[in-house]
């Protein structure tokens, strides 16, 4: 590529925010590059760039850029505040925090730095912590609905908790509005089901993923075509490995739809000797789609690809993955949508092990449907119909595997490894290609930074409470079991 004619900054600029928006990061990537090679000191490139690697799940370059940026320009917000999860997304926990404690300082009145500092100090398993900040955050936004949903979330509370009835006061308050509404509500209906008030939960439950559900129309069309395309492009290849893989490189995949229980597994790998947790890796899907096609252009036919491109594929993914995470012998996958792409990462990596976690469908969706999640993630999550559908495509492409690549996978039943943690736990260590540790059923002690909504529950032993939770709601729940029955799923 010519160097950058300077008078040209601005128009590419502008142009690689456009690309941003429009999800098309790498060409986005690559004008702020030239951006950069040109004016080294415009600290709205490495900004940009920095941004644009932490999406990719490159934490060590989004700390390169961030630094750069905060170094051209040091009281700047913004820059602080990727640079704290940047670093967070390293695993450089006592820096972020400490940039955390640098905007509060910073932002006395404002309630964004203690929330952000509470979130990271839940993640790491500190609640008590957690909570004194959210605290002083209520003291400043007593109305704030995000503020009750982060409290909720790592405690169970009790009939009588003060907590509750300063959420219903909140609720009843006409200034609570729009998103603040929402997540109060999402609150709500899990202090509801905590203490027992099982026919209140969704007097609160429905309102709220209602009105998700309207802000973030989805169409599960798209999903199910998505999945049709895929089966459609693998169907009658040879996934026969394409050559050894990546040299010293054997990834453990977790996957699985959310709240199936995921995280639980990856725990209980984590808390082997040899075993570093990745958490979730965006590397995977983003390298494969960019090998053969996304699903609104149409897939590549898989007999386009030469075995160097497969097996280039892998070595991408391996430099990825080592990019974002130190390792010495094994690291964990826990990208739950892997299950689109198995065969062609074991043809790549033919070293890899793969566990797909399973969970009754009611108990798994509804598990869902209880929660919010980040904007822009998990559309499906707020309709029965969408969520049934999303499921069907899931067990599809599952059944598609089980039958092109027999034993590719190890499945774990929810169900059975609460019932059985010792037995279930064993076979999952073996399908993952490790020899047996007695740490692995102490999961619950293992110190690391867990960034899903089970931040709470895999600081716990394994319990029962949460299989069949759904039958407590079985009447509530009936328009999601008529959907799974349509889908021909129940």
């Amino acid at each position: 590529m010519l160097p950058l004619d300077p008078k040209t900054i601005p128009d590419t600029y502008k142009r690689g925010l456009q690309l941003q928006k429009a999800g098309r990061l790498d060409e986005a990537r690559a004008l702020h590059a030239s951006i950069v090679a040109a004016a080294p000191g415009m600290f709205e490139a490495h900004f940009q760039l920095g941004r644009i690697d932490f999406a990719r799940g490159d934490a060590a370059a989004a700390v390169a850029h961030l630094e750069t940026a905060r170094k051209l320009r040091p009281d700047e917000v913004e820059v602080l505040r990727g640079l704290a999860s940047a670093y967070e997304a390293a695993g450089r926990i006592d820096e972020a925090l400490a940039l955390h404690d640098d905007l509060i300082r910073r932002l006395p009145k404002q309630v964004r730095p203690l929330a952000d500092k509470a979130l990271v100090l839940q993640r790491t398993g500190d609640f008590d912590a957690a909570e004194a900040q959210l605290r002083k955050a209520l003291k400043l936004a007593p109305l704030e609905g995000q503020l009750y949903r982060m409290l909720t979330s790592t405690r169970k509370l009790k009939k009588g908790d003060p907590l509750i009835g300063a959420m219903q006061k909140a609720h009843a308050d006409k200034r609570v509005t729009g998103r603040s509404r929402i997540q109060l509500q999402f609150a709500l209906a899990k202090a509801m089901e905590d203490s027992g008030q099982f026919d209140r939960v969704f007097r609160y439950l429905n309102p709220a993923n209602a009105a998700m559900h309207a802000a973030f129309p989805y169409d599960i069309a798209r999903r199910k075509s998505e999945v049709d395309q895929l089966i459609a492009t693998f169907r009658g290849h040879d996934f026969t490995p394409v050559g050894p893989g990546p040299e010293g490189f054997a990834p453990i995949f977790v996957t699985g739809m959310p709240r199936s229980g995921t995280t639980l597994v990856e725990q209980i790998l984590a808390s082997h000797p040899d075993v570093t947790a990745g958490d979730e890796m965006l590397h995977g899907l983003r390298l494969a789609y960019g090998l053969i096609g996304e699903p609104e252009k149409g897939f590549r036919p898989m007999a386009s690809l030469a075995p160097e491109q497969i097996a280039a594929f892998g070595q991408a993914y391996s430099d990825a993955v080592r990019r974002s995470v130190s390792f010495a012998a094994r690291v964990t996958d826990k990208s739950i949508q892997t299950h689109l792409i198995i065969g062609l990462l074991k043809q790549a990596i033919p070293n890899a092990r793969f566990l797909v976690v399973r969970r009754d469908p009611r108990d798994l969706l509804y598990s869902i449907y209880k929660n919010l999640f980040v904007d822009g993630k998990h559309l499906y999550a707020y309709d029965f119909q969408s969520l049934a559908g999303y499921y069907q495509s899931f067990l599809k492409i599952l059944e598609f595997w089980r039958e092109t690549i027999p034993d590719a996978f190890h499945e774990v039943v929810y169900e059975d490894l609460v019932a059985e943690p010792e037995a279930q736990t064993r076979a999952l260590i073996a399908a993952a290609g490790l020899d047996w540790d007695p740490a692995c059923l102490s999961f619950h002690e293992t110190k690391r930074e867990v960034k899903t909504l089970s931040i709470q529950q895999v600081r716990q032993p394994i319990y029962r409470s949460s299989a069949q939770a759904w039958e407590k709601f079985s009447t509530e729940l009936q328009p999601l079991s008529e959907a799974l029955e349509r889908e021909g799923v129940l």
